[in-house]
């Protein structure tokens, strides 16, 4: 019985982080073109810039927790490293995703140090773009790795 339970917690973890990923890439989007259209536009740092800034930053660490409950429910790391889509789902899915999760934490925390509106916008349009890149570039590795899987599909 315990068996059912734990599986059950376990796809539930997997529909929400796979519903959750939109959430993040949207706001990621938003935030990295804000920045980028502040940065070439020479526009000031709103209080909205900032909380778009905040906002990502949550739901990317949100979806890192749900990431991180699924890796160890489903016992990724034990997986077989020369099966390339067990090593995908064991390394490689793990690694970008924590790299671009420290991209967008160390952005936004350098972005607050920033003395002008253009620092600001430059440093979050960098590491949140950064971040982006490493985003969908983990998601077409895991299309070509698993054909069954599609870039929109869950």
């Amino acid at each position: 019985m315990k068996k059912k339970i734990v599986m059950g917690i376990y796809e539930i973890l997997k529909s929400a982080h796979s519903g959750w990923r939109y959430l993040v890439i949207i706001l990621l989007l938003v935030a990295f073109i804000s920045a980028l259209m502040g940065y070439v536009g020479k526009k000031p740092y709103t209080e909205g810039n900032r909380k778009l800034n905040v906002f990502t930053l949550i739901s990317s660490h949100i979806q890192l927790l749900l990431g991180l409950a699924i890796y160890f429910m489903h016992d990724w790391y034990k997986g077989d490293s020369s099966v390339a889509i067990q090593r995908y789902w064991k390394m490689e899915h793990i690694s970008m995703m924590l790299i671009a999760i420290v991209l967008i934490t160390v952005g936004n925390a350098r972005s607050k140090r920033g003395t002008t509106a253009l620092a600001k916008h430059k440093t979050i349009a960098i590491f949140f773009g950064l971040a982006l890149l490493l985003i969908v570039g983990a998601i077409f590795a895991m299309v070509k790795v698993d054909p069954s899987r599609h870039f929109f599909g869950m």
